[in-house]
């Protein structure tokens, strides 16, 4: 584990002398509620690293290095999002193997699935739901980690190979571009409606006041206490809570510390204290169909695109999902990158 200044500067220098870096990030959003990069993995023709971000070192350099480098990383958005968000982190030529992986038409795209395919080798996953930001870590989290990129160099060598022998080197490039994009875009938490859960719809406007309250009671619960906030309350139990104590039942503590739970009270007694025409109340708004000549363009659409998946054996949510073809039908903006576009362009289906 590289935790040292020291070490630091000595692995920096040795990975400069490499253009190709394999790379992963282990996180602690399953245990925290601020959540950051705990474990940074590496690897080189020369082996695999596990560098510390939570060691007192200034890893800049090494992020500097990264962005001047071609880096090979599964499943690239949440990293480049992780990265980002935490560390000013930029890179543009990054190799993802998930999305190669599905431009060459494999079903299973998981790492593990295709280091068994391509390698015959069986990961564990014991450590998949680990607290990566314990110190130290386990012999066992250590390897799991380490598989994380110890496969990434090779792997990406098989599938760019194989994206190119199937032409489809330029698809991939566009998908790429578009997946960095958006990964680079800002996240942002609408507050006014981020309590509005699942199956929340169904509740009256008393009920609803109640879970709004509630929401905002474990937000402020789970950043005090640094826990992601199923850890203070399911989504589940939530609304439960919420329809119980409209009725005005009385609402178990179930384990829950007497101060928490005299906060939860607190902020229940207050929802249930609000005028009526404050509470909040959810319209159900229909979406108006689309017309039949709409329809019509969105089954050729369909069964155009089902056609040519099944020609180039490619899964045909890839060439287009159903809203894709539904916006194109309805004229409703054409999000096609222009391999999709070229795919399906025929008889007039598309308009450009």
């Amino acid at each position: 584990m590289i935790s040292q200044p020291e070490q630091l500067a000595d692995f920096t220098t040795r990975l400069a002398t490499h253009s190709v870096i394999g790379l992963d990030t282990e996180a602690d959003s399953l245990h925290c509620y601020h959540e950051k990069v705990c474990l940074v993995q590496v690897s080189s023709p020369e082996g695999e690293w596990l560098v510390d971000p939570l060691a007192d070192i200034d890893l800049t350099k090494l992020y500097e290095l990264f962005s001047k480098r071609r880096l090979i990383i599964h499943g690239a958005d949440y990293d480049l999002r992780m990265l980002g968000r935490h560390a000013s982190f930029t890179a543009t030529d990054i190799f993802d193997t998930s999305i190669a992986a599905r431009f060459i038409g494999l079903e299973k795209i998981g790492y593990a699935s295709l280091v068994e395919k391509f390698f015959g080798i069986t990961l564990s996953k014991s450590s998949q739901r680990a607290n990566w930001a314990q110190r130290p870590l386990s012999s066992k989290m250590e390897e799991y980690a380490l598989n994380d990129v110890r496969y990434l160099l090779r792997l990406g060598e098989i599938l760019e190979n194989q994206l190119r022998e199937l032409g489809r080197w330029e698809w991939y490039l566009q998908s790429r571009d578009l997946m960095v994009s958006n990964a680079r875009a800002p996240r942002e938490c609408d507050m006014e409606n981020a309590w509005r859960l699942s199956g929340s719809s169904k509740l009256s406007p008393r009920e609803a006041a109640v879970l709004r309250a509630l929401w905002h009671w474990r937000e402020a619960e789970s950043c005090a206490w640094d826990r992601p906030p199923f850890h203070v309350l399911s989504n589940d139990r939530l609304l439960a809570v919420a329809r119980a104590a409209a009725a005005r039942q009385k609402v178990e503590a179930h384990r829950m510390p007497p101060s928490r739970y005299g906060r939860m009270k607190d902020a229940i007694h207050g929802a249930l204290a609000i005028p009526e025409e404050d509470c909040p109340i959810f319209i159900h708004e229909r979406k108006p169909r689309p017309c039949n000549k709409a329809c019509r363009r969105f089954e050729q659409l369909r069964e155009k695109r089902d056609h040519i998946a099944r020609q180039l054996k490619l899964d045909p949510t890839l060439i287009a999902s159903r809203a894709t073809l539904m916006s194109v039908a309805t004229n409703n903006g054409t999000p096609l990158l222009p391999w999709q576009r070229e795919l399906l362009e025929s008889h007039d289906l598309v308009s450009s």
